[in-house]
């Protein structure tokens, strides 16, 4: 099974600060990869750096090719599609499907106005006149229609309704089982996509905080529901965090004993949003 992207101590400074600091990565075909963090943990420089859009050191592949000397050849297989509009108002939507199939060797005309059938999007209308979730269906489908191996996405669906975002991620899936494809999604909305990945990279601040598959990252940490009587003890227990509740708190352990935390109270697997709130919470 071909690699389609290995870094190795990824690193991007902007002058003298360090956005991007030591980053490791790997990405199989069939994987998700999440990109997690807040608004300046560094979710677009790695994105960039990706893209070949940034100078950076160590070492990075994108289809075994580097990205900032090979970029023309990496962008037959890569997509990326973002919350920013960068369609042309000025097209229509009939003239932009038959222009990206002009320009990019393997989109499948045919196949994208399949896509756009399934939408309420007409060929005739121009794209300034498409709302925000018609641009992002459309933009999808050109994306689609292109048959690339990686796909990265960067807060997408930013700013669309559920109904949107649900049938957006839903065609998203249907995309990806359809060969050896794989995808990368940067959002800070983590409730959203969770159920989408395979795997997980939570940046702060420039570093990776955790990284790995997100069953065995789940895995490590524990959340205890503890009473107002047993929540001194808890606290001796050295928590990774607190939620604080009215009868009970919710508390989160990395690498707990099981059976020793029981003794505090109901033990569960967190969430990925209490993992993600956890380990940025955490002090640096």
């Amino acid at each position: 099974m071909d690699t389609l992207v290995e870094a190795r101590q990824l690193g991007k400074s902007y002058g003298k600060f360090r956005a991007l600091m030591g980053i490791d990565l790997t990405i199989q075909p069939g994987q998700v990869l999440g990109i997690l963090g807040h608004n300046g943990a560094g979710k677009s420089s790695l994105i960039k750096c990706l893209l070949g859009a940034h100078d950076y050191d160590g070492t990075l592949s994108v289809f075994g090719l580097e990205p900032r000397k090979e970029r023309v050849k990496i962008v037959r297989d890569l997509a990326y599609l973002s919350d920013v509009a960068v369609l042309p108002e000025w097209m229509t939507v009939k003239q932009i499907v038959k222009y990206s199939a002009g320009i990019h060797p393997n989109f499948n005309l045919a196949l994208a106005k399949k896509y756009l059938s399934q939408t309420d999007i007409q060929l005739s209308t121009k794209i300034g006149r498409l709302s925000k979730g018609m641009k992002v269906q459309l933009h999808l489908a050109l994306v689609m229609s292109a048959d690339v191996r990686l796909l990265i996405l960067d807060e997408p669906t930013l700013g669309l309704d559920l109904m949107f975002r649900e049938r957006f991620y839903n065609q998203l899936m249907d995309w990806l089982k359809q060969g050896e494809r794989s995808m990368i999604i940067a959002s800070h909305e983590v409730d959203e996509v969770s159920h989408l990945l395979t795997d997980l990279l939570i940046l702060k601040k420039g570093k990776a905080v955790t990284a790995g598959a997100v069953d065995e990252i789940k895995g490590r940490f524990k959340k205890v529901c503890v009473s107002e009587e047993s929540k001194r003890q808890a606290e001796t227990a050295r928590p990774l965090y607190i939620q604080q509740g009215v009868k009970e708190s919710m508390y989160i352990y990395s690498n707990g004993n099981t059976e020793k935390l029981s003794n505090l109270g109901e033990v569960s697997e967190p969430s990925l949003s209490e993992v993600f709130i956890a380990l940025q919470q955490e002090e640096a």
